[in-house]
């Protein structure tokens, strides 16, 4: 989930189309009313492109009572990566993740200049969250967050916990592929969900597309729950996993026993 106090935040326009005050009451009050009881805080992308700073969302996140922890994101600079290492490190208690912002950056997951943040993650057994698919901006990079753009590093590192967000959308079966060709990788069902007018079709099509994964990979294991608030209401995420055509054990796993192991919530 997303979340700033900040006027100059891009994911305003989501929130309004969705209704939503976009503010750390009402999500905590969703949360509680759909009975999630922990969730991930990430920046959301402010007007201009850059991040909010990841001091902030630690801060929003203290403010929640321990229900929402930090996940660090970090931008493809020297110094950005260092400054990202350090505030995670001083903070283990609270962080759970780091995301890397694959087609809104101006670099690949396999960049030289995530090295330090790789090893780090390994040494921590901290996942790291990628943007992948579709991005939310017409100037977004599909080249640079195609998931298939993770298999190399996947190969690479395979003691680092790779999670691909939004499934890869459209790049469904190529996320299928990567959860059940390694076994560090896993993906996430956030953001899936913005409207329009084929709305409901685009649901179902969704569940049919996420089963058909689920069914290659031989399981639910690798599969997250998410929503991307305010990308995504919670209300929607979780009527999107009732539509799966899987097992109800499957579904709770989704829902959050895999985070939980994955997060060690």
């Amino acid at each position: 989930m997303h979340l700033s106090e900040r006027r100059d935040d891009a994911l305003l326009p989501f929130a309004r189309k969705n209704g939503l005050r976009y503010t750390l009451e009402e999500l905590l009050a969703t949360m509680r009313t759909h009975k999630i009881v922990r969730g991930l805080l990430l920046s959301p992308p402010l007007q201009g492109a850059a991040p909010l700073p990841n001091e902030k969302v630690i801060s929003l996140c203290r403010r929640s009572d321990g229900v929402l922890a930090p996940v660090i994101t970090v931008e493809s600079t020297v110094k950005e990566v260092k400054a990202a290492v350090k505030l995670a490190d001083e903070n283990k208690k609270e962080v759970k993740a780091f995301k890397v912002r694959l087609g809104y950056i101006k670099a690949s997951a396999e960049s030289p200049v995530f090295a330090r943040l790789y090893d780090y993650a390994e040494s921590e057994r901290l996942p790291v969250l990628f943007h992948t698919g579709d991005t939310a901006f017409s100037n977004g990079d599909l080249a640079r967050s195609h998931p298939l753009t993770l298999d190399g590093l996947a190969n690479k590192r395979e003691e680092l916990t790779i999670i691909l967000c939004h499934f890869g959308n459209p790049w469904f079966e190529d996320v299928a592929e990567l959860i059940y060709k390694h076994p560090n990788v896993y993906t996430d069902i956030s953001g899936l969900i913005t409207g329009g007018a084929y709305a409901e079709k685009y649901v179902e099509w969704l569940a049919q597309k996420i089963s058909e994964a689920i069914y290659f990979a031989g399981g639910a294991e690798k599969v997250i729950f998410g929503t991307d608030y305010p990308v995504t209401k919670h209300s929607e995420a979780l009527a999107l996993v009732g539509k799966l055509d899987v097992e109800e054990r499957d579904k709770e796993k989704i829902l959050w026993r895999n985070a939980a192991r994955v997060f060690h919530l």
